[in-house]
């Protein structure tokens, strides 16, 4: 009688090649991956057709405006040399970050002003750079993290609303 018994569970057992549990898995897992494959195309797809089409319109209007004012959009930006800052670590091993940035002027006009403080802005920036420790670089929200930072800084020396973005070009860390 148990040799029957023991038949019955494991012909139940290996009816099929997959359990009901195993199917029912696996379709969940399925439509998951496919509905989330999906929202992110429809999410990326559509975003990168307006920006897309957006880009060749401004082509388009600046191909009309002429040279001069394409000089005038390349002025906007106010290079700052490359910068390199040792990192606070709690091991005490020599760490190092260097960091290229750009500043982006509230207007064309201002960026003369913000050329001619540059030194005091990076003053400003050095003590808050130096007090990172590796564990405040690490993810994407770290970058915009330093960004703000960065901005609220060069407000302060500046005034507010002279910097209107700051443009991380390289973050390296060592």
């Amino acid at each position: 009688m148990k040799a029957k018994e023991e038949a019955t569970v494991v012909a139940s057992e290996t009816s099929g090649r997959f359990g009901k549990k195993k199917i029912i898995i696996a379709a969940a897992g399925a439509f998951l991956l496919l509905g989330g494959g999906g929202g992110a195309y429809a999410v990326m797809g559509g975003s990168a057709q307006a920006e897309g089409h957006g880009e060749q319109a401004a082509a388009a209007d600046h191909a009309e405006a002429g040279d001069g004012e394409s000089e005038s959009a390349e002025a906007e930006f106010v290079d700052v040399p490359p910068m390199v800052v040792n990192l606070r670590s709690a091991d005490g091993a020599a760490r190092f970050i260097k960091l290229h940035f750009m500043l982006v002027p509230a207007s064309a006009d201002k960026a003369e002003g913000i050329k001619i403080k540059l030194p005091l802005i990076l003053d400003a920036y050095q003590p808050f750079l130096r007090e990172l420790r590796p564990e405040d670089l690490a993810g994407s929200a770290a970058v915009y993290r330093i960004k703000e930072e960065m901005l609220v800084r060069a407000g302060d020396v500046l005034g507010r609303g002279q910097v209107k973005d700051v443009l991380i070009q390289d973050l390296i860390q060592q």
